[in-house]
């Protein structure tokens, strides 16, 4: 009973329209919605997947770019009403869920690969 009452709760804060299908290595541009007192205006975060961990409203992704040689990573939920949309640059070919290893990796070593065919 608590199960299916969880599960009934939980499917209310789904997101009605799905983002795109996207994999860690895959380069996204994320347009979000930031109030500035009145004000609404979309902004835009491009990088690198680096992970999706969690289920159902749980869900979450990680990005990271470099801005200003700066390593930057946002997390943002997969459900979040400020995520306007979610667009895929380029998808990318590794071989791992997780690629936190990119974190050490300077310049022309952190490129990865790009995916010719979609399999």
């Amino acid at each position: 009973m608590a199960k299916n009452l969880l599960k009934i709760v939980e499917a209310t804060q789904l997101r009605e329209t799905p983002l795109p299908d996207f994999e860690s290595g895959d380069t996204i541009a994320v347009h979000l919605r930031v109030i500035e007192g009145e004000k609404e205006r979309i902004q835009i975060f491009q990088g690198t997947v680096i992970s999706i961990r969690g289920g159902g409203a749980n869900r979450t992704f990680t990005v990271r770019k470099i801005s200003g040689g700066i390593g930057v990573e946002r997390i943002f939920p997969f459900h979040s009403p400020r995520i306007a949309r979610v667009e895929v640059k380029r998808r990318g070919k590794v071989r791992r869920a997780k690629l936190y290893y990119l974190r050490n990796l300077r310049g022309k070593a952190a490129r990865i690969k790009e995916r010719m065919r979609d399999s």
